[in-house]
């Protein structure tokens, strides 16, 4: 029997690429730094569904767990960003990094968290965001964080939210400075939540060969992402890694 050139074939299934975003909503993030991240996320979502949408290799879900007094995943399971909603957070409490790890620890599990996709997953993309220091112990459960073998090929990019933030913390969760970005007002916020979401969705959810001489996908992330910082100069405000240059630029007002 010959085959029916008109014959509906069963779309071939795609890999999972997971965008975890980690959020401070302790009460030092009120105002207008927690209504600039809610406003960001949400006009960036359908940039990356459109990068889902047209991926023939993957689809990108989102995961989100906000820290304060307590650590609380926005929703039980990562959503597909063609269906994911943002809920919008609200600020208060202290800030509960330790416990953040030991979340996200638990979640980065092929057995019993959140990779544990029939079709498999790429290494997610982790995105943290802090505007000051840990209230509780993070260095057990950092070092923790650090064996889970996800987390290890993940790409980790961390956003310093002013100059109150300990940026050193930030560094040691990334494992690389230049990874760590400070903004100092709402618009450098916005733009590079924008620019760190989109350029991992676009570099984390391809399909690349394996091998010792396969793509780095965080080194390509981190890379274009300096490259992108230099060379707007709507971005000239902002520092990478430990740089202090535009320490005393802070403004958080007239949200």
């Amino acid at each position: 029997m010959e085959n029916d050139p008109f014959e509906i074939v069963d779309e071939i299934p795609r890999k999972v690429m997971t965008i975890f975003y980690l959020v401070d909503t302790s009460g030092s993030m009120s105002g207008a730094k927690i209504g600039a991240l809610n406003t960001a996320v949400r006009e960036t979502l359908p940039i990356i569904e459109e990068i889902s949408t047209n991926n023939p290799d993957s689809k990108i879900k989102i995961a989100v767990l906000e820290f304060s007094s307590r650590c609380e995943w926005m929703y039980p399971t990562p959503i597909d960003v063609t269906s994911f909603e943002w809920r919008d957070l609200q600020a208060g409490g202290l800030t509960s990094l330790g416990g953040a790890y030991d979340n996200l620890s638990q979640k980065l599990s092929q057995s019993h968290g959140f990779m544990k996709e029939a079709t498999g997953s790429f290494a997610p993309v982790i995105i943290l965001l802090s505007d000051g220091a840990p209230t509780d112990q993070t260095e057990y459960a950092l070092d923790k964080l650090k064996a889970n073998n996800w987390f290890k090929v993940a790409t980790k990019v961390a956003i310093a939210i002013g100059d109150d933030c300990v940026k050193s913390t930030l560094i040691d969760f990334t494992g690389n400075e230049e990874a760590v970005l400070t903004v100092h007002n709402v618009d450098e916020l916005k733009k590079v939540i924008r620019m760190v979401s989109v350029t991992a969705s676009r570099v984390n959810s391809k399909n690349t060969s394996a091998g010792k001489d396969a793509p780095d996908k965080a080194t390509e992330t981190i890379n274009t992402i300096q490259t992108d910082i230099a060379n707007d100069p709507t971005l000239k405000g902002i520092d990478v890694g430990n740089s202090t240059a535009n320490a005393g630029t802070d403004v958080w007002s007239g949200w």
